[in-house]
Parts: C-alpha cells; structure tokens; sequence
C-alpha cells in the first residue's frame, strides 16, 4: 500500500512536472524573438545606440498592431562594446542560447566580417542597416545600407561636377579597417578611370578613437595649396570625428575651399556637439531627417512619442532598419513561419514605402534600390539637401572598378545560388 501510494505521488508528480516543462515551452512558442546586436558602449556607440532604440520602437509598434503570425514580439538586447571578437560570441549566442528568430546589428565592417562565419554555419538572418564596401554577398545576409555604388560613386560624382565645385585633388581618409580601406581602393581606382593622376590622390588611415589631429590635417591643408581644387572624402567612423572637424577649423580650412564630404556622419554624430566648425560640409547618404515627405514626418512622429524626447534625431541607418523590419514582417508574413529559409526566398521582391517617400525594394542580391542624397551640413545639425539621384539606384555587391570584382555578380534565388559567381553568359552562372 505504502509503495503504491509512493508511485502514485511520484507520477502525480511526474505530471506536474511535464505540465509544467509543456506550459513553459507554449509560452516560449508565443513570443518570436528579434535580436538586437548593437555596441551600447566603446568608440561605436555613438552611432550604434540609436539604432537599439530604433528597434525596441519597430518591435513595440509591431505589438502594438498584434504582433506577428498571432505571436508578440520579444527583443533580446546585447551589448558587444565596440568589440569586435565579442560581436561574433554575442552573435553565437543570440542565435543558439537565445533561440532569436532574426538579429538586427552591426556597424562597422569589421564587426560584420566578424559575425558573418557564426550566421552561415547556423543558418541564421541578419540585416545590416549601415553603408558598406561591398566586395561581400552573403544569403544569410541582408545588406540594407548603402553599397559603394549607392553612396561613394554618386558622392564624387557630385563633387567633380560643376555643381560639386569640379574637385581634380582627393583626399580619401578613413579609419584602419575594412570598411575604409576598400571603399578608397575602389574610389581610387574610379578616380583614375576618371584620369585623376596618382599624384592627386592622398590616401590616410588612423585608428579607432583617434584624437591627435594637428599632423594630419597639416598635411591636408598643405596638399590642398597646391593649385588644384581638393575634397576630402571621408570614412571615419565613430568619436573621432569631432576632433577631426575641430582641427580642421583651428587650421582654418573652411568648408568652401576644401569641402569634406563624409559617409559615416549623420544628424546622430552631430547631435549634442558644436557644429560651428562643420557647417557647410557635406555627407552621402540615402536619407537625412530634413527630407520633406509625408512619410518621414509620421516616422519622426512616433519616433519621437516612444523616445520621449522631440530633440531626438533621425537618421539613415535607423531608416535601414525601418526598411528591413517592414520588409521582414512582411515576408513571415508571406511565409506564414520564421524559418530563416522560407523567410529569406519571401524577401525577393519586398516593398516598402520609406521615409524618404521612395518605394524601396529587396533584390535577389540581397541588396535594396533606394535614392542617393547629398546634404550639406546646417548650423542646427540638419542637413539641407543639395543633390539626390532621380530615382532608386540598385546596390550592388560587386564594384565594377575592381578587376577581380567586375566579373563577379550575386543572386541568391533558386536555382541559382551564388553570392560570387562570375557574371552568366547566355544566361548561365559559372563558378
């Protein structure tokens, strides 16, 4: 009797037990987890920070319309740090510990270069909101920033045409990394394409964080009196740029005679800081805040309700998350299910108004077409919008400047799946 009664308790408890495990696994089934990998401290999260709280708003705003397939959404925060080895563990383990359906992170190139080997060999989805060098196609992938045919092409262009100030002289200075380093071996080589001489081009790296100046913009200033027009076209990326800009104006290199024009400034680096020194300066990008859209005046709306702060800025990468997440939702939605491969093959095609008012759409590339803005640098950190593109401009992974890129196309749709193969003749693809 007693061992009877023994058994019974332990398979009562044996019950409650598996209820338990079954309730708890039905309610992590109801949520659908969104990563968010942006770096909230080191040199990064001047720019990266901004981006989280974009996200926390697109998944709240999600929630608020019901959610997705019947399920809210859970955002599942981390903080790599600006570090770049780190962003690779915090990536493993969104994808393995947390079970995250999609990630949305990255800024630098390298802290893409570095999570890339993780989202391959566990088939995971990842959309990078920040203007790129390109020379990479992924299918775990989307790239909803810019690549250099989107933002670094059309910016000299601009700059060498009447309207730009017809620049002969360049100076490419960037930050030591990946992104900077080939984005300039590319506008080298389209630079001389154009019959730039090698003599009319200064190249310069300096690190992350980089603060000491004076030596280096000696040199610009010293370049640029030599007779010929001259630009700087700058990749530097995070804090060190307001002490760039500061040295430029101590040196009293004005906006007028050597214009700057930059793809890693946006309304978020100018906010809080003083913008005496950069005003009438330039920057590439696929969206600014000024733009005057229906559109863009609801998204700066909302953000500035769930922000809590009408001081808050806009910018372009947090309109590449806008366009990703809308485009995301809407391919599960397609789908009907999170699976990264049923999800990845609804993207192909996705359409999504953006802020800036253009119809935005994703390529079998991985790539969007979307506008290219140049804007001039405002006393207030606005940018007045001095040039744009007639219409959407479709990225592309491989630059035609490049020798060993040029044969080189992407397409990721079945049954042709090659991020890096050359460019089909009669319609086939070759390795």
């Amino acid at each position: 009797m007693a061992l009877s009664k023994t058994l019974r308790t332990l398979t009562i408890a044996g019950a409650s037990a598996a209820a338990m495990l079954l309730s708890h696994a039905a309610t992590a089934a109801d949520t659908i987890k969104v990563g968010v990998l942006h770096s909230l401290s080191g040199t990064m999260a001047i720019s990266e920070t901004t981006l989280k709280d974009a996200m926390l708003m697109l998944i709240a705003d999600q929630n608020a319309k019901g959610g997705l397939l019947g399920k809210k959404l859970e955002a599942v925060v981390v903080d790599p740090a600006s570090n770049w080895p780190l962003f690779a563990e915090k990536a493993r383990d969104l994808l393995t510990k947390d079970k995250v359906d999609v990630v949305f992170g990255c800024w630098t190139s390298v802290s893409r270069k570095s999570v890339l080997p993780v989202f391959e060999e566990l088939n995971g989805m990842l959309f990078y909101p920040v203007q790129y060098e390109g020379e990479e196609s992924s299918r775990n992938v989307f790239y909803t920033g810019a690549a250099p045919n989107q933002q670094a092409i059309p910016a000299v262009d601009y700059l060498m045409s009447k309207d730009g100030g017809s620049v002969k002289r360049w100076v490419l200075a960037g930050t030591d990394y990946v992104y900077p380093r080939t984005t300039n071996k590319i506008l080298e080589a389209y630079l001389k394409s154009k019959g730039v001489a090698a003599s009319d081009i200064m190249i310069n790296y300096t690190p992350f964080g980089h603060s000491d100046w004076q030596t280096i913009v000696a040199d610009i200033k010293k370049f640029a009196a030599e007779g010929k027009k001259t630009a700087v076209v700058s990749t530097i990326n995070g804090d060190a740029n307001v002490p760039f800009y500061k040295e430029l104006s101590n040196q009293g290199i004005k906006a007028a005679d050597v214009p700057v024009v930059a793809f890693s400034v946006g309304e978020e680096e100018l906010a809080g800081i003083d913008t005496s020194n950069l005003v009438g300066h330039l920057a590439a990008w696929n969206y600014f805040m000024s733009v005057d859209t229906p559109e863009n005046a609801a998204f700066i709306k909302k953000w500035h309700a769930f922000i809590k702060n009408d001081k808050r800025v806009t910018n372009d990468p947090m309109e590449a998350h806008v366009i990703g997440f809308q485009m995301w939702v809407q391919a599960v939605e397609q789908a009907g299910t999170t699976n990264v491969d049923a999800v990845r093959q609804a993207m192909y095609g996705q359409k999504v108004r953006s802020p800036s008012g253009f119809d935005v759409v994703m390529n079998t590339n991985h790539h969007l077409s979307k506008p290219v803005l140049i804007g001039e640098i405002q006393a207030n950190g606005q940018f007045e919008i001095v040039w744009e593109t007639k219409g959407p401009i479709k990225g592309d992974a491989w630059t035609d400047y490049l020798p060993e890129s040029a044969k080189l196309t992407a397409d990721w749709t079945y049954p042709w799946v090659c991020g890096n193969c050359e460019k089909p003749k009669y319609g086939m693809a070759t390795n």
